[in-house]
């Protein structure tokens, strides 16, 4: 395709959620509270497992990093769109916007293995627990961090090469309020074939693999827990798993639907519901789920609070 007499753009315009003044004033107070009850959440559960002892466990080892993965995803598009909301005019460079996709991809790859690491941890600890201490040694949760974050970035930085050698020359409005991969390549001006076939090849691999290892740990979970005697014990044990899965699979559902799906059939209503899901939503729910209604971490942050009561 000839370059001569075409515009280069320099900058994308983000339309957000609504140009409606009044709406938007609505959703930067909503998406602020969504934002700081994120940042409290998770940073309060990092602090907690850091200051206790008794959480120096292989399980709160992984939470304290899903908890720092959570920030760097809210924090990624989140603090942007809030002032987008406020702001005349929406803009953000190329290279802003390519940089932010980039944050984007390796957060969710990385948020992705670390809830698989955690659905193994479990796995570990209910299914066989005699040889617990020897499966979650330390050098293997470190290895499987390690890995989590080294498939992310690889992730990321492959489709970010390939993004990088895109070319756009209007229109320059995005109709998100973040700068998704797919999004940007409908803008493109150059073949994106490849780019698709890049994104797809690499979605399917890493979403199923990190799904198909969380689904066989919960499945060889839930079959252990059948087996307790206890209707109660049951009951907790389920409680617990089920909250877990329903996050795992919100998340893996709604980007993978985002990722993989023809452009052909894309909705913006649809495009943002599923971006705010797994963007905005899971972070902020995953320190409730998985922390919050831990009975550890509720009495560690209760003899942390006594001791701040105690200085005064």
């Amino acid at each position: 395709m000839k370059m001569e007499n075409q515009t280069t753009v320099t900058e994308f315009i983000l339309l957000g959620l609504s140009s409606d003044p009044q709406m938007q004033i609505f959703f930067f107070l909503v998406f602020l509270v969504i934002y700081l009850i994120t940042l409290g959440g998770n940073i309060v559960i990092m602090v907690v497992i850091r200051a206790d002892s008794h959480l120096h466990t292989p399980m709160y080892s992984f939470l304290f990093h899903l908890s720092f993965v959570d920030i760097c995803y809210s924090s990624v598009t989140v603090p942007n769109m809030l002032k987008n909301f406020l702001a005349e005019h929406k803009t953000i460079s190329v290279i802003g916007c390519i940089s932010q996709m980039f944050f984007i991809l390796l957060s969710a790859a990385t948020e992705a293995f670390i809830l698989s690491a955690m659905a193994y941890d479990r796995y570990a600890a209910i299914c066989d627990p005699l040889h617990y201490m020897d499966t979650m040694s330390t050098r293997i949760c470190v290895q499987l961090v390690s890995g989590a974050w080294a498939i992310g970035f690889f992730h990321a930085l492959l489709n970010t090469v390939f993004a990088l050698r895109l070319h756009f020359c209007g229109p320059n409005q995005i109709s998100h309020f973040s700068c998704e991969l797919p999004l940007l390549l409908q803008l493109s001006c150059t073949d994106t074939l490849t780019n698709q076939v890049v994104l797809l090849t690499s979605a399917v691999i890493l979403g199923s693999s990190s799904f198909v290892f969380s689904l066989i740990s919960y499945i060889h979970i839930i079959s252990t827990i059948l087996r307790i005697r206890s209707a109660e014990g049951r009951r907790k044990a389920f409680s617990t798993c089920s909250s877990h899965f329903i996050v795992v699979g919100l998340l893996y559902l709604t980007g993978f639907l985002q990722y993989t799906k023809p452009s052909s059939v894309s909705s913006v209503v649809l495009d943002e519901i599923f971006s705010i899901q797994y963007s905005v939503l899971t972070p902020m729910l995953n320190p409730i789920i998985y922390s919050l209604k831990n009975k550890e971490v509720k009495t560690a942050l209760r003899k942390m609070l006594g001791k701040f009561k105690f200085l005064r």
